[in-house]
């Protein structure tokens, strides 16, 4: 069963048994996390989202991207400043899809 879902204003396409990284959840590794916002499920589309579809997964791990590296740069006015990034973001498993 194959399903879309909408978390922190993006949406994903997630099936049992894949694994997702979502940006940083407030969930330890190990806890199970309830997904309702379930755009579509097999053929079937919300308006806005389906109605008593959830989808489970359990939160592997939490972690972070690779550095991203942020240059600015203006000519001739020696202005050079760099920095960079980490996204901390969330592993989760997903486990079952139900309508």
């Amino acid at each position: 069963m194959k399903a879309i879902i909408e978390l922190c204003g993006k949406q994903y396409w997630v099936e049992p048994e894949k694994i997702i990284y979502f940006e940083k959840l407030e969930n330890k590794p190990g806890d199970e996390v309830i997904f309702d916002n379930v755009v579509y499920v097999d053929g079937i589309f919300g308006r806005p989202y389906v109605k008593q579809a959830k989808v489970r997964g359990i939160v592997e791990k939490q972690g972070k991207d690779k550095k991203i590296i942020v240059f600015k740069y203006k000519p001739k006015k020696n202005y050079h400043k760099k920095q960079g990034h980490k996204q901390l973001h969330t592993r989760v498993k997903i486990t079952e899809v139900s309508k």
